[in-house]
């Protein structure tokens, strides 16, 4: 694999090869899971982000404004950008480059959408996939944009050795950032678009949350910011760094990435064992065991029994030859 001339050009730095490859692992091409096995030496050294928060709450614009500010600083950076899909092509529906106009020229920062095709299952690994090829690449900083505050988007920050959480003043979204989870999963707090009316009252309340909780080792600030004006993106850039800090201290980031490589290879493991299950013998067994349900009374326990017990014989036989 390591004459493969893909690789051979994706060492050299080619963005085009960068590209193929996150294509080969959106797409779960063939070759997808050799490649990422012979790239799997390389990650480990960017720094990864998760960005989130509710649509609308601009977080496309301080992505960018946030990549511009981490460029200045001479590190490169990769955007994964977790979109809605189109029901004409099934790609990623708002496109790359339209919304991060500050740094899609730039030559030291790589953007990539991903489409969520209407699925939440694979999601989270594809991208989390994608973030490996571009560790791999060398990129310092990878950043995770998604959609909204789903579970599907909740899986994705946890990819992250920092999350983001971008709110807004308006419609009571610091009460919603309690029912969507978010107090839990969120290090950095930016309440965007600060020169609203009622900015301030929302600072306050996030404030008032956040002290209400147990004592922790690390407390979640809350930035103002106005990103479409550059403003709080400073200081957004220094609590990261600072979490950063944080987490390398008592061994805290290896730890967290010791728990999210623990349960990348479960997800892997269980997707691994679903797809050796369900052969055709097993959906033989139950469509056979559908179509007399009704008269046999058999239990869905019953059937989960048979199908194991199925798959049990088959991996005993495989082990006999």
């Amino acid at each position: 694999m390591a004459s493969n001339p893909l690789l051979t050009e994706f060492f050299s730095g080619s963005r085009r090869a960068l590209a193929k490859l996150i294509s080969a692992v959106e797409n779960d091409s063939a070759i997808a899971r050799e490649m990422l096995d012979a790239l799997y030496e390389k990650i480990g050294a960017a720094y990864r982000l998760g960005i989130t928060g509710p649509p609308g709450a601009g977080k496309s614009t301080l992505v960018d404004q946030l990549a511009k500010t981490i460029r200045a600083s001479g590190k490169t950076v990769g955007i994964i950008a977790v979109d809605p899909t189109s029901p004409f092509t099934g790609g990623a529906l708002l496109g790359d480059r339209v919304r991060m106009a500050q740094v899609s020229t730039d030559a030291g920062v790589f953007i990539r959408s991903m489409a969520t095709r209407g699925s939440l299952g694979g999601l989270a690994q594809k991208a989390q996939d994608a973030a490996d090829v571009l560790d791999a690449f060398g990129k310092d900083f990878v950043i995770f944009e998604t959609v909204g505050v789903g579970q599907s988007e909740l899986d994705i920050v946890e990819a992250a050795d920092t999350v983001v959480v971008i709110l807004v003043p308006e419609s009571g979204d610091s009460v919603q950032a309690m029912k969507a989870g978010l107090m839990e999963i969120a290090d950095i707090f930016a309440l965007n678009k600060a020169d609203r009316d009622g900015a301030q009252r929302a600072v306050r309340e996030l404030e008032t949350i956040l002290h209400l909780r147990p004592a922790a080792p690390w407390n979640p600030p809350v930035v103002s910011t106005v990103a479409s004006k550059g403003k709080g993106i400073e200081e957004v850039w220094e609590n990261i760094q600072a979490h950063r800090d944080f987490l390398l201290q008592d061994n805290r980031l290896a730890a967290k990435r010791k728990q999210r490589l623990e349960k990348k290879i479960r997800e892997l493991v269980s997707r691994r064992l679903r797809q050796e299950f369900w052969d055709e013998e097993a959906r033989q067994l139950l469509s056979q065991n559908l179509n007399n349900f009704q008269n046999e009374k058999l239990s869905p326990y019953r059937i989960v029994d048979e199908l194991m017990e199925k798959f049990k014989a088959s991996l005993q036989q495989k082990n006999e030859i």
